[in-house]
């Protein structure tokens, strides 16, 4: 389901303020809250969608960090400082991602379509921004803090405040 070590090794390498993996381990509700939604995820894709949904709304409790267990995340993922980070059900994040407090993946439409964004691989989400709608960010991606996204982003690109320049 998930690899413990793995996700430790991304956190220390991502985050310099903690220094060992003990730390880690038992102070990082951004990592308590990913691998929380590991097990809220495989519990939504096993069809047990309303334990999914509440362990998910615990989780949520503990740490602060809404992902809906329908959302769909990828390896090495690291939340740094993660209180108020939303994560809608539709969402699909590729590997390697770093995302800062206050980020919101959502969506908007009200339809049960596919409404959140797909995040690719080795990108970083500063603090504050919001991504919002069924739109893709390449691979390779800067997103600056408080930026609003509604657009696709090419890979290797940075984008302050919702203007993008290639990198």
């Amino acid at each position: 389901m998930f690899n413990i070590r793995e996700d430790i090794r991304a956190g220390l390498a991502k985050d310099p303020a903690t220094l060992t993996g003990v730390e880690l381990f038992f102070t990082s509700p951004g990592l308590h809250a990913v691998w929380g939604h590991r097990v809220a995820h495989w519990l939504w894709k096993h069809k047990r969608r309303i334990l999914a949904r509440m362990f998910s709304n615990w989780v949520r409790f503990v740490t602060g960090i809404e992902i809906h267990p329908g959302a769909t995340i990828g390896r090495r993922f690291v939340i740094d400082h993660g209180m108020g980070i939303v994560i809608g059900e539709t969402a699909v994040i590729g590997d390697d991602v770093l995302i800062y407090h206050g980020v919101t993946l959502g969506g908007k439409e009200f339809t049960r379509t596919k409404r959140h964004p797909t995040i690719g691989n080795n990108v970083m989400i500063g603090a504050e921004s919001i991504v919002l709608g069924n739109i893709t960010i390449g691979d390779n991606v800067r997103i600056g803090a408080g930026s609003v996204i509604v657009k696709d982003v090419e890979a290797n690109s940075v984008v302050v405040g919702g203007n993008t320049r290639k990198l």
